[in-house]
């Protein structure tokens, strides 16, 4: 390799005092920077990258540190662009992603979301995302769906178990609060509590969900296939534990967790084998796990923390919300809502109000450090990742959750 000395500079004799200092500064700045050159140049360090380069802070753990959450967020075929618009709205360094786009979705768009994800400048630096490459099948109404949750779950433990919450969430949902307003509000909440809506009156779900006997084609079949097989005899109710039912959208603390992967127990397992045939098995498994396991049953927040407004009568899903629902959701103290339409104007809103979101870019938090403008992500330089900074929605999620702590605290909402 070739390398290009500077130019050597001599100083002219006799010359006047102030030209004779030039000179010796200029003689002095040459010899340090002809130095730095040679140092630089046998070490194969690149300055420029050397001087331009971006350390990311470091991310602090532990009861004296903002909790963080373990979000899973899966969709289906065409998801795409929605995945990556909720990723950037509920993303911060201190939080774990794991996304899924289920087997109906093509590997190319799976290639799409993998190379989206890696072009946003916060993940690049803190690595805190990941894509499921193999995908799992998902089955509407089947248990394979209960089993993509619980794949992900042992994932996100594998990759990093220092996190607090799981949260699971769809593509078609949104936060109605900036990760600073969760992390604040959960501050106080004490980490081994979990919030899953359940109720054991089961009333006409008895009957045509949890009595039924169905089969999951998507378990054992390797084709893709979206109907599941309904046996001709039914079962009686299960004596051996109390079945509890609810919404399928949760916030599980890690231990909780823990326990339905690895537990100690066998009621994980049994439970596990008997909701195996049980239509939409992910509105009732955790919550029967849970209200039967006397570790963990007065554990139970009963809140999935959602926006939901259902049609009337009530149909399979709820009603999508939209830009007549803003002020309801706002004022609800909740922190997703659920559910939204591709591109909806209410999100533009939620981005531009609540979020503070420019287009493509992470939503704001203490964490970025560069300065906000309509062309530049702020988010594009940190600062400490362990302080937050609530906002406005932070003190309507606080009221909420000091109202649902009461109830929790005086076991009106505990596995009833």
């Amino acid at each position: 390799m070739r390398i290009a000395l500077p130019v050597i500079i001599r100083c002219p004799f006799k010359a006047p005092m102030a030209v004779e200092k030039k000179c010796l500064f200029l003689i002095f700045s040459s010899a340090f920077f002809t130095i730095l050159f040679i140092l630089t140049a046998n070490s194969g360090v690149n300055t420029a990258a050397f001087a331009t380069k971006t350390f990311p802070p470091v991310v602090r753990r532990g009861l004296s540190s903002p909790p963080a959450f373990a979000y899973y967020i899966s969709g289906g075929p065409g998801h795409k662009d929605r995945i990556i618009r909720l990723l950037l709205a509920v993303y911060h360094p201190r939080n774990r992603y794991l996304l899924h786009l289920n087997h109906e979705a093509s590997d190319g768009e799976r290639l799409a979301l993998t190379a989206a994800v890696r072009a946003v400048p916060a993940v690049q630096a803190f690595g805190n995302v990941d894509v499921i490459g193999k995908a799992d099948a998902i089955t509407y109404m089947g248990s394979s769906t209960l089993a993509a949750m619980l794949h992900a779950a042992s994932i996100l433990m594998r990759l990093d178990n220092r996190w607090d919450w799981f949260i699971t969430l769809s593509s078609t949902d949104y936060p109605l609060v900036t990760q600073d307003d969760l992390s604040h509000v959960f501050s106080s909440v004490p980490r081994n509590l979990n919030f899953i809506d359940h109720t054991s009156d089961l009333g006409w779900k008895e009957f045509q969900r949890i009595q039924p006997i169905v089969v999951d084609p998507g378990i054992y079949l390797a084709r893709k296939t979206n109907k599941i097989f309904h046996a001709t005899q039914t079962r009686p109710t299960p004596e051996a534990f109390k079945v509890f039912t609810g919404s399928p959208w949760v916030t599980l603390s890690r231990s909780f967790i823990e326990f339905c992967l690895m537990g100690w127990d066998n009621l994980p397992r049994m439970l596990l084998l008997y909701f195996t045939n049980v239509m939409l098995s992910e509105e009732s498994y955790f919550h029967s796990v849970i209200c039967n396991s006397p570790e963990f049953q007065n554990l139970t927040v009963n809140s999935d923390l959602r926006y939901i407004v259902w049609d009337n009568p009530p149909k399979m899903e709820p009603h999508f919300l939209n830009v007549t629902d803003y002020d309801n959701m706002v004022q609800s103290g909740v922190a997703f809502g659920r559910q939204f339409k591709k591109n909806d104007p209410v999100l533009d809103i939620v981005d531009g109000k609540i979020l503070q979101r420019g287009s493509h870019q992470a939503a704001p938090g203490a964490w970025c450090f560069g300065r906000r403008s309509w062309w530049m992500d702020p988010c594009t330089r940190f600062s400490d990742v362990n302080v937050v900074k609530p906002g406005p929605q932070a003190s309507k999620l606080g009221d909420t959750m000091t109202k649902l702590l009461g109830d929790w605290k005086s076991q009106s909402s505990t596995c009833k």
